[in-house]
């Protein structure tokens, strides 16, 4: 599925001051790539990504998603599109801590009234290592097992979008390679098209395509 950003910017209200998180901004992400958005904190990078997710909505601008354009849905509407067709993973993991790991994974199943496909859902935890520890909860997990969890929870529903942000800030080195591995790999195996913003320039350089953003400008492909 192609994405189209054309014409996208981002305002904020603080009081009085409007601030433009994101300046207008144009570019296309083709089915199946692997993309990287790199820039210093607070440089706009992370707004982009809620915007692709349709966590937020542009202020200006479209988004497109093959056909179905963000900028003429409501809210809710990009909330029932992302659970479709979408997976989010964030650096905090954003697990329910009252949730086993397995309820946590199947939760946007839940939330749609969708049957679980069981052989599925077998499969990806097992190519996650996460078998044992499907009755633990969140807060009795490492941190890279929560991560695993969370990137389980975000395949679920075969989503052809995968967003990550920041997906090893809270991680050691080891378990960042780790994870960045399984990202690289269940991209590839999924089929699924993945946007991973850090700022770690060392994990941006592994990726065919780099887009750079500064003070909420995007600069050019790297």
């Amino acid at each position: 599925m192609k994405i189209v950003v054309k014409d996208v910017k981002k305002t904020y209200k603080q009081g009085n001051i409007v601030v433009e998180a994101l300046k207008p901004c144009n570019f296309e992400i083709n089915d199946g790539e692997q993309i990287a958005i790199t820039g210093t904190s607070g440089s706009g990078k992370s707004t982009l990504l809620h915007l692709l997710g349709g966590l937020e909505q542009a202020t200006d601008g479209s988004i497109k998603y093959g056909d179905t354009d963000f900028s003429k849905m409501s809210q809710n509407q990009c909330d029932d599109f992302r659970l479709e067709h979408i997976g989010v993973v964030f650096q905090s993991f954003n697990l329910l801590p009252e949730l086993t790991a397995y309820e946590n994974i199947i939760l946007p199943l839940m939330l749609q009234n969708k049957n679980i496909d069981d052989k599925y859902v077998d499969k990806l935890i097992e190519r996650l290592e996460l078998k044992d520890r499907m009755n633990h909860l969140p807060g009795q997990l490492s941190g890279g097992q929560q991560q695993r969890v969370a990137l389980a929870r975000a395949l679920i529903n075969r989503p052809s979008l995968l967003l990550c942000d920041e997906p090893t800030g809270n991680l050691d080195k080891k378990t960042t390679q780790s994870v960045m591995e399984l990202l690289f790999d269940m991209s590839k195996e999924y089929s699924v098209t993945l946007l991973v913003v850090t700022h770690d320039e060392n994990i941006a350089k592994r990726f065919s395509r780099v887009i750079t953003i500064s003070d909420g400008i995007l600069g050019g492909d790297i």
